[in-house]
């Protein structure tokens, strides 16, 4: 019983010794995200939508909860940051081909009607997030209306 108290008390000193590191926060300026909705010019209601369910994870700016100071939980938070920036971050919308912001929104398209996006370990905690079926239909419409404008663009020679 000795040694099973030792190792608690080892891992205990551990975890508070873990609380003074952390990663990086994704914490860029709010302006990140203009270039992606001046492109895309989404309605009022989608563009509420995309901000609280899309862009703390696929943009340069987070809002990040009271838990996230809590270590590992910091480290998974930014895990899954680090991977939606990685597929769609619209903070370097600018810097996509239209070919490349084409299949970002078919796969945003693909993503919220099939549900798989926002995650529901987001949307555990942000309530704000669980998108209802109007919110679905407001954003595919728009999407699929971006993609249109997209496909009447000049292509490059």
């Amino acid at each position: 019983m000795k040694i099973v108290k030792r190792i608690l008390v080892f891992l205990l000193i551990v975890l508070i010794i873990m609380q003074f590191f952390g990663p990086d926060k994704n914490e860029g300026d709010i302006a990140s995200i203009d270039a992606f909705i001046a492109d895309t010019n989404p309605p009022q209601s989608v563009h509420e939508t995309l901000k609280n369910a899309c862009f703390d994870c696929h943009s340069d700016f987070t809002r990040y909860p009271w838990y996230n100071n809590i270590t590992p939980v910091n480290y998974w938070i930014d895990g899954h940051i680090d991977h939606g920036k990685g597929h769609f971050d619209v903070s370097k919308w600018d810097s996509y081909s239209t070919k490349k912001k084409d299949h970002k929104l078919e796969e945003l398209i693909e993503m919220v009607e099939d549900k798989t996006m926002p995650l529901n370990s987001y949307t555990w905690t942000h309530g704000d997030a669980r998108l209802t079926d109007a919110q679905i239909k407001d954003m595919v419409e728009w999407a699929k209306g971006v993609r249109i404008k997209y496909s009447l663009e000049p292509k490059p020679e």
